[in-house]
């Protein structure tokens, strides 16, 4: 299946999904991450505040921003690229471009995500042999991924039935180490589970 007919099929078994099932999602992926010791020793941490049917992030940025980690979100720039900006509470964010939240502190340059400890990012799909995820097309992700170093911990943060075989892939298309779904944490280097 190609990459824009792959979307369409997610994003509708994505839309079904009830919202009592997506907050409990949410709660579970948020405890699978906060239990990993080298999620609790990333001083900083590069996440992202998700949006419509994506799994919650809210929750997830407030506690390790509680838990006394410097969390960085991202602002989309004109050039559909990421620059990042520390979030620093709740009230710390405001619409940004398409209206997506965005922290309202000075933006850091796009290559700061080179500093992170810890990189989550969103996808709509994630293969399980490979680690390349799908996401919504616009190829900031990638980029943002391409700058990471090559022991940090890059998790992709997904709903049930979504770590899948057979993400079609580019030579563009970066991938994750790690992916969360309510059922657990996956290495995908090893691509076993993980507890």
């Amino acid at each position: 299946m190609d990459k824009l007919n792959l979307r369409l099929k997610l994003t509708r078994q994505r839309a079904a999904i009830p919202e009592q099932k997506r907050r409990e999602n949410a709660r579970r992926i948020r405890e699978t991450l906060l239990d990993q010791p080298w999620v609790q020793m990333a001083g900083l941490v590069a996440c992202y505040w998700s949006i419509g049917d994506e799994p919650e992030t809210h929750g997830l940025v407030f506690a390790l921003w509680k838990h006394g980690a410097t969390v960085m979100l991202p602002v989309l720039r004109d050039d559909d690229d990421l620059d990042w900006a520390v979030y620093d509470g709740p009230d710390t964010l405001a619409p940004g471009r398409f209206g997506i939240m965005e922290p309202v502190d000075t933006r850091r340059g796009v290559e700061t995500i080179r500093t992170a400890a810890l990189v989550i990012v969103p996808a709509l799909a994630v293969d399980r042999t490979s680690g390349v995820r799908l996401g919504r097309g616009g190829g900031s992700y990638d980029r943002a991924l391409a700058r990471v170093g090559p022991n940090v911990p890059t998790v992709a943060l997904l709903h049930d039935d979504e770590l899948i075989d057979g993400v079609p892939s580019e030579p563009h298309d970066q991938p994750v180490r790690w992916a969360v779904h309510p059922g657990g944490l996956v290495n995908l280097s090893t691509a076993t589970p993980y507890r």
